[in-house]
């Protein structure tokens, strides 16, 4: 991960852990508070984020980055189980994809 996105990261970050702990956040019914417990880098334009709630729990966000466009930056979501399980498939169809396209490159 490059410096300059690694910063954009741990910025954006923080900015979501905020947000997560506004106790007049919609959804935030136990006025839980978020603080980042780790950034793990899993890719060069990708994360996982953990939060520790005031209650003890945590909790992982997936952060992803855009290169360019209108959206270009740091987003993120909460996968689900169901989240998780898309994405394996996902990864089967993307290798067939690339290795169909291969053949194009000549």
């Amino acid at each position: 991960m490059n410096k300059e996105i690694v910063k954009e990261l741990h910025n954006y970050a923080n900015e979501v852990c905020n947000r997560y702990s506004r106790t007049d956040r919609e959804g935030n019914y136990n006025k839980e508070l978020f603080k980042i417990s780790e950034i793990i880098p899993t890719s060069d334009h990708t994360a996982t984020v953990i939060m520790q709630k005031n209650t003890g729990k945590l909790a992982a966000f997936l952060f992803y980055y855009i290169n360019r466009g209108a959206s270009k930056g740091w987003k993120y979501f909460i996968p689900t189980d169901s989240h998780i399980t898309g994405f394996r498939a996902f990864e089967y169809y993307k290798m067939n994809v690339e290795r169909y396209n291969y053949k194009h490159n000549f």
